[in-house]
């Protein structure tokens, strides 16, 4: 069985983004196809999801199912020093009492099975282990995708827009060169799973631990997940975790393990479960969001420094937003670039805000707990941020303070063309 030879829209890549994408486009009527190379499930790394996620989830119809799920209840965010204090947990409900303040913990196995099964129940038509071997253009002008079956058997097959939702692999912004890395924020991540390690009890069991190691030259994430395992990974500039350190992956995740105390206690008799992996060039983004006839959304577009979990954050709002795009382009009959990428500036904004609050982390010079000392006023506002509410919540008051407190690097706006070509 093949996909039909047409569609009005054609998603590359079934993660977050293009299920996202696919399932809002589909449920409003459009004829959609959803590829992706791999046969879900699959695993993926980025397992923590920010409360802001659940509006998105909302509309797509599936927080009745992560409420039933096995996925760990989320509450808060905890930060330990490089001394291994820890700092007072943010509780994300202390500035917004709304249910979606408690988010989750997710396996990406279960999770991204979860939402491209339910864009096919939405209607779009889902074909997995097909590899897209091209955009295709008429002049500027995208008009389908070139596609390889499983059985080896080559279709091209056309759309009046194409979305690229293709993760890392970043199809068209590979194809036109539009990829750039921030220099600020080249790191690496080594990463594996624990079983048996310790969390803590009741509210904060399912919380997200930031922890420093001693010369603050990296940190670990700990994130809980279901069957008592928990996701642990070592970030740290390329230059740090790859420059003369060994080739293999255990040697370089225990060298940092060593320099943590306090995740040390937590691991202390758990078994790794899984091969410790590793993830390189992690900030990057296009400078195009759109052009005519194709759009990108998720790790396609850009990606942020796993720091405050954002990833599949960003990956949800920008496959909605691109659908919304969209679907006004088909009311209108207008697939060009400037209406295609007509959520690109607020999309960006959102983007940059996080990226900010990143900078800040990284800055040695940067105090959070001295900052609320000075601007105790932004308590809340920085709590907005750390649950994603760039798009719900006013940010820029908190980010011109941070601007007054401390200069951070500073990085070229992302620029938003929408030019033919």
């Amino acid at each position: 069985m093949y996909p039909d030879s047409d569609y009005d829209v054609i998603v590359v890549g079934g993660g977050p983004a293009g299920s996202t994408a696919g399932a809002l486009l589909a449920a409003a009527g459009r004829k959609v196809l959803i590829t992706d190379r791999e046969k879900f499930p699959r695993f993926r790394v980025g397992e923590s999801l920010m409360p802001a996620t659940y509006w998105t989830l909302e509309r797509l119809g599936v927080l009745d199912k992560m409420k039933c799920s096995n996925f760990p209840n989320k509450h808060s965010v905890q930060f330990f020093a490089k001394s291994g204090k820890a700092a007072a947990p943010y509780y994300f409900s202390r500035v917004d009492p709304h249910e979606s303040s408690q988010t989750w913990q997710v396996d990406r196995l279960d999770f991204d099975h979860m939402l491209l099964r339910n864009a096919a129940d939405k209607g779009a038509d889902v074909f997995e282990e097909v590899r897209v071997h091209d955009v295709l253009f008429d002049g500027d002008r995208a008009t389908g995708i070139r596609a390889e079956f499983k059985d080896g058997v080559k279709r091209d097959i056309a759309a009046k827009v194409i979305v690229d939702a293709t993760g890392q692999s970043a199809l068209i912004a590979r194809k036109f060169k539009l990829r750039r890395t921030d220099p600020h924020l080249k790191h690496c991540a080594f990463f594996t799973r624990y079983k048996g390690a310790r969390r803590d009890e009741g509210i904060d069991e399912g919380a997200t631990l930031i922890m420093h190691t001693e010369a603050e030259k990296s940190w670990f994430w700990y994130i809980p997940q279901p069957d008592d395992v928990v996701s642990v990974g070592v970030v740290g500039s390329l230059d740090y975790l790859v420059k003369g350190r060994s080739n293999d992956p255990a040697v370089v995740f225990e060298e940092e393990l060593a320099l943590c105390k306090p995740l040390q206690e937590r691991v202390e008799g758990a078994e790794i479960v899984h091969e410790i992996r590793v993830l390189k060039d992690f900030t990057y983004a296009a400078t195009r969001i759109a052009g005519d006839g194709w759009v990108l959304a998720g790790d396609a577009f850009g990606f942020i420094d796993p720091i405050y979990s954002s990833g599949v954050f960003l990956a949800l709002k920008g496959g909605e937003l691109a659908a919304d795009s969209i679907l006004e382009g088909f009311e209108i009959d207008d697939f060009s670039a400037a209406q295609l990428g007509k959520h690109g500036p607020e999309f960006v904004e959102g983007v940059d805000a996080l990226r900010k609050l990143v900078y800040a982390f990284y800055d040695p010079d940067f105090s959070i707990a001295r900052f609320l000392k000075r601007f105790p006023e932004q308590q809340e506002n920085l709590v907005h941020l750390l649950i994603g509410n760039v798009y719900r919540h006013p940010v820029d008051g908190l980010l011109r303070a941070m601007d007054e407190y401390r200069e951070l690097p500073k990085y070229e706006p992302i620029v938003i063309d929408t030019s033919t070509g």
